[in-house]
């Protein structure tokens, strides 16, 4: 059987799915291991007896299971490295490379060289903290999970990539009880209880998707229980769904009146990150 033969039963397939029809490139990329412009150029190959079997699988996965091709990969590319995921943990996203590079920008402008302390909570695969901990020379930084299963991915992709992130299991601050941060990240649950998710998130962790009526159980209480663990002057940067801003800055203004507050757009032009410079732990900038 050709790369085109496969290509074109997988679309097929895909199609009738109504599901989307670049993962059989993406999947042939994977299991041929050649890039797009090589597979076109050479159509009429014939492809290896081992790779037709692990793609025809992987589109049985897609099609019948409508499981999602990076768990069917076990690999996600975040800011140019390579995660595994599974389904422990969620599936990194382009808006959270928008967080994460903002995040950056953010210590380099405001920090400098300092040695700063940085929490990630609700780490999931580790995508957040390990890429600050490769891309800052000068940050600690530890990640907290309440899911065991979630931080054995995220370990393995800090020792994958060594880096040097400091992983920690439990509920929210509960695991850093006494310690305090320069910069605490996250990107919380936040889909409304009971609301759509796509076909193919359905597989990803529901401790990782829900949160609450409105959306914002997580971040009232990370921002609310917050003062105790921020360093003076320090920062929040929230990942957040596009129609809550407005809310989530009242929730903010509540705990920190004189908190200055910047909304970020995403690269579609979506309310998406919210940064929160609490100046004095007192709430006086």
């Amino acid at each position: 059987m050709t790369y085109k033969q496969l290509l074109d039963e997988a679309i097929k397939k895909i199609k009738k799915a109504k599901l989307e029809e670049v993962v059989a490139k993406l999947l042939l990329i994977h299991y041929t291991e050649e890039e797009l412009a090589n597979i076109y150029a050479n159509l009429n190959k014939e492809a290896s007896q081992e790779v037709i079997k692990k793609y025809n699988e992987a589109i049985r996965k897609y099609v019948e299971e409508e499981m999602p091709f990076q768990y069917i990969t076990g690999i996600q590319n975040f800011f140019g490295y390579d995660f595994k995921v599974n389904e422990s943990v969620l599936i990194p996203r382009r808006e959270t490379e928008e967080l994460v590079e903002r995040v950056i920008y953010y210590i380099e402008d405001n920090f400098g060289d300092r040695k700063i302390d940085v929490l990630d909570i609700g780490t999931g695969s580790g995508c957040i903290a390990i890429t600050l901990d490769k891309e800052l020379d000068n940050v600690s930084v530890t990640a907290v999970d309440i899911s065991n299963e979630a931080l054995e991915v995220a370990k393995e992709n800090n020792q994958k990539l060594s880096a040097n992130v400091k992983f920690k299991l439990g509920d929210l601050y509960e695991p850093v009880k006494g310690e305090k941060y320069d910069v605490i990240v996250s990107n919380p649950p936040y889909i409304v209880d009971y609301g759509y998710i796509g076909k193919t998130v359905k597989h990803e962790p529901k401790v990782s998707l829900y949160g609450g009526a409105d959306g914002l159980n997580f971040y009232r209480r990370i921002i609310s229980e917050s003062r105790d663990y921020l360093k003076e002057n320090g920062v929040i940067a929230f990942e957040h769904a596009y129609d809550t801003a407005k809310e989530l800055e009242k929730i903010i203004l509540g705990v920190y009146p004189n908190a200055k507050v910047t909304l970020y757009q995403d690269l579609s032009g979506y309310d998406r990150i919210t940064f929160i410079e609490v100046g004095e732990i007192d709430g006086k900038l």
